[in-house]
């Protein structure tokens, strides 16, 4: 007995662990499936914000504020007030612990992220943040704080560098990218509409095509669309945004673009004032404290700008004065090196003439030489021709005497 129950109890445990793992299994799995929901996926329509380094999670908050604050404007407030509902249910004396089970109902709901105007997704690079969006034309609101921006000057982040809507998703083959843009740029430059385009692309952890042929492909395919499209890199109408990010390729269509800095929030309000909280004095307040002031400081106010006017003009006249003086010492020291360097030419040209003159000396001595050589020889040659006749007279002697014997 003993041993069954002993056999028993082990099949029991085995069960148990069974289980556990089976459990354990399955959880594992659910989390993985909730991370894979949470990525960039195609067929998503959204934002892509960039930032510096180490600075993601700060730039997302800043990023969700700055959109929910401009979507606000835009579109209304993301959740309506239930306030109303909750006194007029006190007004009919409906129990308390009911309307707080109610808000905190309503208040649950509105945290799923599917009911959520903005939704955060893994982009799948670094320094690139994805924001889904839903119910909201990206482009549309966008391009409203840009122009927000732009005028008012007003600088609402620290972290943000570029705000690009994404309007559409493919995957990053070359087929689908085209399939894809011939349908989605139909709206902007399809017959009779024609505009200037440009083709902003850029790849992060992707390196299957090729800058050059995406951008040549693309401009075929506006070019069929409509055969008055035409490229402008300077400042064109409408631009291309072509964001490969590994296994998804993000496009949009801005305009703007060059007025927008690229679509830069760091770079469209540079030339702006601050807004840390300091104030600055504004033309108004400088005009009442110069009413405020009497007229003798306006006076004295006065003096001092012509006195500070007459010393910058004294001091640009020295600075001309000291410009001129340093233009005339460096023409003066060109005239020096000028003339030195005809001095020099003039000098080798007169040793050139001096060593000519030595040559031709050289060349007619050796002609006088020649001359005397010859000479030589003529004297030679008639000394000889001399000796043959004395020779020749002696022999004809002797031949005479000869015969008078």
């Amino acid at each position: 007995m003993s041993v069954e129950a002993n056999a028993g109890n082990m099949s029991a445990m085995k069960n148990i662990s069974r289980k556990r793992n089976k459990k354990r299994y399955m959880a594992s799995q659910s989390k993985k499936r909730y991370k894979r929901s949470r990525d960039l996926e195609v067929g998503m329509q959204g934002v892509l914000i960039t930032c510096g380094n180490n600075n993601m999670r700060p730039c997302t908050a800043e990023a969700l504020d700055l959109l929910n604050e401009y979507a606000d404007k835009l579109y209304g407030p993301e959740f309506p007030d239930h306030f109303g509902h909750s006194e007029q249910c006190e007004s009919e004396e409906e129990d308390v612990d009911v309307a707080l089970k109610n808000e905190v109902a309503q208040l649950k709901a509105h945290k799923t992220d599917q009911e959520r105007r903005f939704q955060v997704i893994e982009s799948g690079a670094y320094n690139v943040i994805f924001i889904r969006t839903r119910n909201i034309e990206p482009d549309r609101l966008i391009h409203y704080i840009m122009s927000d921006l732009h005028t008012t000057k007003q600088k609402k982040s620290r972290l943000i560098l570029r705000m690009l809507p994404v309007m559409g998703t493919c995957r990053p083959y070359e087929e689908d990218i085209l399939k894809f843009m011939t349908t989605f740029l139909e709206p902007w430059f399809k017959a009779p509409n024609c505009a200037t385009f440009k083709v902003a692309y850029k790849a992060r952890n992707n390196n299957q095509h090729k800058r050059e042929e995406i951008i040549k492909n693309i401009a075929g395919v506006l070019g069929k669309l409509n055969y008055q499209n035409r490229a402008n890199l300077v400042d064109p109408e409408f631009v291309v945004v072509v964001e490969i990010i590994k296994n998804v390729c993000c496009i949009g269509v801005v305009k703007d673009y060059k007025l927008f800095r690229k679509y830069n929030v760091f770079e469209i309000v540079k030339d702006g004032p601050d807004t840390d909280g300091t104030t600055t004095k504004t033309d108004g307040s400088v005009a009442e404290s110069k009413e405020k002031q009497g007229e003798g400081g306006v006076e004295r106010g006065k003096t001092e700008e012509n006195e500070g006017k007459a010393e910058s003009q004294d001091n640009e006249e020295g600075k001309v004065e000291a410009q001129s003086e340093e233009v005339n010492k460096r023409e003066d020291e060109d005239d020096d090196v000028r003339r030195e360097g005809e001095d020099d030419d003039v000098r080798r040209e007169g040793e050139d003439d001096v060593k000519g003159e030595g040559e031709d000396d050289d060349v007619r001595r050796e002609g006088e030489d020649d001359v005397k050589g010859e000479g030589e020889d003529e004297d030679v040659n008639k000394s000889e021709c001399e000796a043959n006749m004395g020779e020749n007279e002696d022999e004809e002697v002797e031949k005479d005497e000869g015969d008078g014997e």
